[in-house]
């Protein structure tokens, strides 16, 4: 047995610390911790309104760095004294934001406690919770969230708190808060909103204007959809509205408001005025500004009521040339063709645009609407909500290109495998079974035309933009796998559409900017870089950061880029899009029309530029999309036509000192795998070769499937290779074109609608419409 020596005299005692010594300890933390509260109290400064009314313009660069405009919200902030804010006022945030305004010291230690903890776990912090702490944080031009930071506001409200009257503090706070549109202080707000002095709106007014500081973006009901899809017109006035009765039961239930006066101010929502331009804020300039401001907030933890403070130095991606050159082109083609003072369906057309640089992003010029003082707030060229139409059949051959369809294995197919091009042609499932509407029948596609184009390769298809062949191709690749190439190429998520029969041709919403940069990916031979529109962003000259190129991706390998460029070349040359052929020099691009002519597009790109065209009529009330058959004084509008026609007018002087470098050659690619049902492929008819052999070309395969025609002319001399089938110019009339064509054309379809319904479209445009023989095939 071991004899373990016993402790000392003292045993465990001797390692507890005495009282004396936890004592002195506890003192001595506690003393220090007086100290330190106690110089932190002396040290910090009660808040001045009249300083934080000194606020900064925001100032805007072009891209060479010279200045675009300085815009800021100075002269949009004026303090008022509390005499001169409606009780109304007064009480409507009281009831809102802090009904114990009166009775608590103006700091809300549980809030506080809440935003240490989510600070220490590394989350954001939450605002303060009174109107005192809400007032301290208002004075900030910081708003850097930070545990130095909400500290610091912790020991300026309590001071507010003990020495400043409760009028003054809530004074401040009215005087201080941002409302949105620019508008800082409740007078700003007044005149922002109801285009009077604060000390002249009801109880009504007051609580809608109560209600935006629940947040301008979400509650200001003329809509903030350019900071967040999600902030619609509708959507917003139906929460400003659901917030403005809420406040207004609060003060109701508050004592505040009698009962007279309560039913007086709920009997109507008082509808705000509409957006005004502010100074510097006209032309396309305004829509410039918007999306430059719309990128550094998402690009950044800057909220948007720090940044409407100013003091903030943009450098943006907009070129002024080609700026001025993309208005000058919408202005003189809509000057031309639209006259809505004579004809009623030439009224709310509007157009949006925008222009990207391929392998790069950068956007050098946007057409946005008629400009903020011609009362159009909403940026054309950067909303949803206008579908795209026969512009997405690309990604539809791309997606078949790149990944096969059911039958093939997996393999990529060709642009020269055959689809029935026919009208009103049931719709099917890669299992064989009919796809089923929404009442359970069989689905039909429809072309614009009845045209019966039997089978005709994807090539044609594009050429003249039927849709039959797309929407079957669209449900034998699989619509999952077209929409994975749509978003590799920049398409984001909230713009797709349900994914059935129709959205192979075009039911989905991208902006003018999404698509001008989804088809640059193609001009880039499948590199893809996500748009942007600011290069740097300075404060009071220090760098902000977070604002470097967007990285360059393969969105797609190169050579089914190619080959889609191949096929969108001859869109331009034979089909929908010939009215680009003015150009004059290499480009790529396609036509799209939706249904009922509700919307007209055309994308299209060189190897430098990529721009697309949106023309669209919407009801100014509900924001509805309006037909356009009748608008210009033509039957009906399609990409091909007036869209088509400011493209080139704006690509033409947009590249005038650049060199035609062509696109990449596009090799031979997939296999051909014809549709289900496609025919077999006829033999070719022989031919016995003239003694001069340069007399009698080699016979071509059809580019549809008609029964073989007489062997071509002598004088054609196209050698048919993978890359050049050597179609019949598909809008010739009379012969077809300069390939060997057929009879004298007749009136026919031309971009086709992507319609869901069983009916036909309209007829189109004129264009000729022979046989075309065995080279050129029918044309439309």
């Amino acid at each position: 047995m071991i004899d373990y020596p016993r402790a000392g005299k003292y045993g465990w005692r001797r390692w507890v610390p005495s009282w004396k010594l936890v004592s002195g300890l506890f003192i001595g933390f506690v003393g220090s911790l007086v100290v330190l509260v106690g110089v932190s109290y002396a040290m910090v400064s009660i808040p001045n309104e009249q300083d934080a009314a000194k606020s900064q313009n925001n100032v805007y660069y072009w891209a060479d760095g010279k200045q675009m405009v300085a815009t800021g919200t100075g002269v949009n902030r004026q303090n008022v004294d509390i005499s001169q804010i409606p009780d109304a006022m007064q009480w409507a945030v009281i009831s809102a934001e802090n009904k114990s305004f009166y009775q608590d010291s103006g700091v809300d230690p549980m809030g506080i406690a809440r935003a240490v903890v989510n600070m220490a776990r590394g989350g954001q912090t939450q605002g303060g919770s009174t109107i005192t702490q809400q007032y301290v944080k208002n004075t900030y031009l910081s708003q850097q969230q930070t545990l130095t930071r909400k500290f610091k506001e912790l020991f300026i409200s309590i001071k507010v708190g003990t020495k400043l009257k409760k009028s003054q503090i809530l004074q401040g706070y009215l005087n201080t808060s941002y409302f949105g549109r620019g508008a800082y202080g409740i007078q700003a707000a007044a005149q922002t909103y109801y285009g009077k002095n604060a000390v002249d709106l009801t109880p009504s007014q007051c609580a809608v204007l109560a209600a935006l500081l629940k947040g301008p973006t979400y509650y200001d009901p003329a809509g903030n959809a350019d900071l967040d899809p999600s902030a619609t017109a509708k959507d917003n006035k139906r929460r400003s509205q659901e917030r403005w009765q809420w406040i207004l039961e609060q003060m109701h239930n508050d004592h505040h408001l009698s009962d007279t006066d309560y039913q007086k101010a709920i009997a109507k929502y008082p509808m705000p005025d509409g957006r005004k331009a502010t100074k510097g804020m006209t032309g396309q300039i305004s829509y410039l500004v918007d999306t430059a401001k719309k990128y550094v907030l998402a690009h950044s933890d800057i909220t948007e009521a720090d940044f409407d403070r100013g003091g903030y130095q943009i450098k943006t991606t907009f070129e002024k040339d080609k700026v001025n050159e993309l208005s000058a082109a919408v202005k003189k083609i809509q000057k031309e063709r639209i006259d809505p003072k004579r004809r009623d369906l030439d009224k709310y057309v509007q157009f949006g645009a925008a222009s990207v640089k391929p392998q790069d992003g950068a956007i050098v010029a946007l057409y946005g609407g008629d400009g903020y003082e011609n009362g159009h707030f909403t940026n054309n060229a950067d909303t949803s909500g206008v579908p795209v139409g026969s512009t997405w059949k690309p990604f539809v051959l791309a997606a078949a290109m790149q990944d096969g369809t059911y039958r093939s294995g997996g393999q990529g197919i060709s642009p020269l495998s055959k689809y029935n091009g026919n009208d009103h042609l049931k719709v099917m499932n890669p299992d064989g079974t009919p796809y089923l509407n929404k009442d359970n029948e069989p689905f039909y596609q429809v072309n614009e035309s009845p045209r019966p184009w039997g089978y005709i390769t994807l090539r044609k298809a594009m050429e003249q933009s039927v849709n039959t062949p797309f929407v079957q191709l669209g449900m034998d690749v699989g619509m999952r796998k077209v929409r994975d190439v749509a978003k590799a190429c920049g398409i984001l998520d909230d713009s797709f559409s349900t994914l059935n029969p129709s959205f192979a041709i075009g039911t989905s919403t991208p902006s003018a900017i999404r698509m001008a940069d989804a088809y640059a990916t193609f001009a880039a031979s499948g590199k893809h870089a996500d748009p942007y529109s600011v290069i740097s962003v300075k404060k009071d000259g220090a760098e902000v950061q977070g604002f470097t190129q967007p990285k360059v991706t393969t969105a797609m390998p190169a050579n089914v880029a190619n080959n889609v460029t191949d096929v969108l070349q001859n869109v331009i040359q034979n089909g929908t899009g010939k009215n680009a052929k003015a150009l004059g020099r290499t480009a790529a691009g396609k036509t799209g029309t939706t249904d009922s002519n509700k919307s007209a597009w055309f994308v299209g790109y060189t190897q430098q530029l990529s721009t697309s065209v949106a023309m669209f009529r919407e009801n100014p009330k509900d924001h509805e999309l309006l037909s356009m058959n009748g608008t210009a004084g033509v039957p009906s509008i399609h990409g091909g036509d007036i869209p088509t026609s400011v493209w080139t007018e704006y690509m033409k002087a947009a590249l005038k000192n650049a060199n035609d470098t062509g696109f990449p050659d596009a090799t031979e690619i997939g296999k051909i795998q014809d549709e289900a049902g496609a025919p077999s492929p006829k033999p070719t008819p022989s031919i016995t070769p003239s003694p001069t052999p340069s007399d009698s070309p080699s016979p071509t395969p059809s580019d549809t499937s008609p029964s073989p025609s007489p062997s071509p002319s002598p004088s054609d001399s196209c050698q048919w290779s993978w890359t050049n089938p050597c179609n019949g110019n598909s809008n010739g009339n009379g012969n077809g074109g300069t390939d060997t064509g057929g009879a004298t054309g007749t009136t026919g379809g031309t971009e086709p609608s992507p319609s869901v319904t069983d009916s036909t479209g309209p007829g189109g445009n004129t264009r000729g419409n022979g046989n075309g023989g065995i080279f050129g095939g029918p044309t439309g």
